[in-house]
């Protein structure tokens, strides 16, 4: 007996008995339970690093153990191939990264494969092939048709030199992510999916999911954001380009008596009509512009503003209150206005110091401590102060008594309100799914039809580093329908529609017919392990769990939730920093 572990020779042996005998190949069998165990799939990047194999290993070991219980075991592998570092690669090795992706994909299947993992290979799928986004495409059509989907010019975090639209996370103190370029605040037309439609979903349903990290449903929880509070109606002293006022969200009106200036955003339709006549003020709008619109960047970066010269009228008071525009309010958010109670809310605090603007406090402990607003603002919730009438009550008694009296004079009401935002889904890339809409030549637009898809990316391309290779091809925008010239749209999808709900396809990844088939996904969903990175709490989860209740309620499924169980493994360290190809720092399994 040879005492000796020869690992080639009895690796290599096993690995090919397990090949021919396709020992981890499954099919649903409705007598049997099963149990679908799920890693987050790689994305293509040319090697693996010991961070995957972590992740793979500890998927691959509770594969083996429920399969030892005797249970139906699903544990399938694939690639999340569409993306930007493909196309950053072809142009710093000259080829197309249609060539460069599916090269990394044969590579890191062999690596896999190597390590022996039990994954069903039958049902390996990439999203970059049309048999898979073809039916994302399919799916974004019949959102646009129950008007899920809209198209909007929007303030994006814009990155100059990969020249695409960047995420808020994907903006690290102002410079983006991948390139450290400093960011752009651009307005681009931007097709949108309407997840705040299913805001109240995803934050209920967070509750059922036992399985979860209480930490990942907590940062899912802040995401979505869900507050109550009052809008109110702020009129102006004299009218603007025939606008008289404006609406200011604020989960703290007991706060109200407090307010000192109204602060617009750049964007603001009020902003704009006085930027006409006013140079001063059209040069700042336009610096407004070269800043990141990422929460935690404007919360960071200096306060900045320039007065308008006009009064808007306190609602309770009905003295003239100064009317600022300011570089730390959006549009996007809320009605890009919003009312500075600077002795309570430290952005406030800090402009006001700024511009030597009054600050009155209106909150005091409830314990009876004093307050130094010469240092910051007072922020907790406490008792009222100098409010007139509301004072001494607390916060509830203020946000009922001073609604109410809003409401009574026509000049707010007591709403709900997310910090969730509709999804923007455009990419100004090339190496994406195209989106399948049809621009007219008469304005507006239709989506492409069922028979014309999938929308094809041409793969065959030169990348010179500057222009999407179909945006800079007049070629491959002309379009056809009903012998009347339409253009193709341009945008490619965000990426993360394709890991949204990669996990739904592996149920039936051949499956002709359809998205998915119900049958086999009804059998196999939800995921009953879902194994991968906490870095991922947010935006992937949250998308995929958007995703699968568009799904379900397309009639494609009928579960209410995608994973069951989440394992967030943590991460590999090397010199005290995360493991990753853009840092440069992996250590290779080989």
């Amino acid at each position: 007996m040879n005492t000796h572990y020869n690992a080639d020779q009895i690796e290599k042996a096993v690995q090919q008995y397990w090949q021919d005998q396709q020992s981890f190949a499954v099919q649903s069998d409705p007598s049997r339970e099963k149990y679908y165990c799920l890693s987050m799939f790689p994305y293509p990047s040319g090697k693996l690093h010991m961070g995957h194999v972590r992740n793979y290993t500890i998927g691959d070991v509770i594969s083996r153990y429920q399969r030892m219980l005797g249970k139906n075991v699903l544990q399938p592998m694939g690639w999340d191939a569409f993306g930007l570092p493909a196309e950053n690669a072809a142009v710093k090795n000259k080829t197309a990264p249609a060539k460069w992706t599916h090269e990394n994909i044969r590579y890191m299947r062999e690596q896999l494969q190597a390590l022996g993992f039990a994954y069903d290979w039958n049902r390996e799928l990439a999203t970059c092939t049309p048999e898979y986004y073809r039916w994302e495409q399919w799916f974004f059509t019949r959102l646009y048709e129950k008007g899920l989907v809209y198209k909007k010019t929007s303030a994006v975090n814009w990155c100059p030199v990969d020249e695409t639209v960047l995420a808020n996370e994907q903006v690290i103190d102002g410079c983006c992510w991948r390139c450290d370029t400093a960011v752009e605040r651009k307005e681009i037309p931007q097709w949108f999916i309407r997840i705040t439609e299913y805001a109240d979903q995803l934050l209920d349903d967070l509750d059922s999911l036992d399985g979860w990290p209480e930490q990942v449903k907590t940062m899912q929880r802040n995401w979505i954001g869900r507050s109550q509070g009052v809008e109110m109606h702020f009129t102006l002293e004299s009218a603007v380009a025939g606008i008289d006022g404006f609406d200011v969200y604020t989960t703290r009106p007991d706060t109200l008596m407090g307010v000192t200036y109204l602060s617009l955003a750049a964007e603001h339709p009020i902003s704009l009509a006085l930027a006409n006549d006013n140079p001063e003020l059209a040069d700042f709008i336009k610096t407004c512009k070269t800043s990141s619109v990422a929460e935690a960047d404007m919360a960071k970066m200096e306060k900045r503003g320039l007065a308008t010269g006009i009064n808007a009228i306190h609602p309770l008071t009905g003295k003239p209150v100064p009317v600022w525009v300011a570089n730390y309010v959006l549009m996007d958010y809320g009605s890009g206005a919003v009312m500075a109670v600077p002795a309570h809310d430290q952005r406030d605090w800090e402009f006001a110091h700024k511009y030597n603007l009054p600050i009155k406090q209106v909150i005091a402990p409830a314990d009876g401590g004093s307050v130094d607003l010469d240092k910051e603002a007072y922020v907790d919730k406490g008792v009222l102060v100098n409010s007139g009438e509301f004072d001494d009550l607390d916060f509830n008694g203020a946000f009922n008594a001073i609604s109410g009296v809003l409401e009574g004079k026509g000049a707010g009401k007591v709403t709900t309100n997310y910090r969730l935002r509709d999804w923007g889904v455009s990419r100004q890339r090339y190496w994406g799914a195209p989106i399948p809409m049809f621009n007219l030549p008469e304005g507006g637009e239709i989506p492409v039809p069922a028979d014309k898809l999938p929308v094809l990316l041409p793969e065959d391309v030169e990348m010179d580093g500057v222009q999407s290779p179909i945006k800079a091809d007049p070629q491959w925008r002309k379009e056809e329908l009903n012998g009347k010239a339409v253009e193709r749209e341009t945008d490619t999808f965000d990426t993360f529609m394709e890991s949204s709900w990669y996990y739904a396809r592996f149920t039936c990844p051949d499956f002709t017919d359809g998205m998915l088939d119900p049958e086999q996904a009804n059998y196999w969903l939800p995921v009953d392990q879902y194994v991968g990175g906490i870095e991922h709490a947010i935006l992937h989860l949250l998308y995929a769990r958007f995703f699968h209740k568009l799904m379900r309620d397309e009639g494609l499924l009928s579960s209410n939730e995608p994973f069951k169980q989440l394992l967030c493994q943590g991460m590999v360290l090397k010199d005290g920093a995360k493991m990753s190809k853009s840092k440069g720092n992996t250590v290779d399994p080989q």
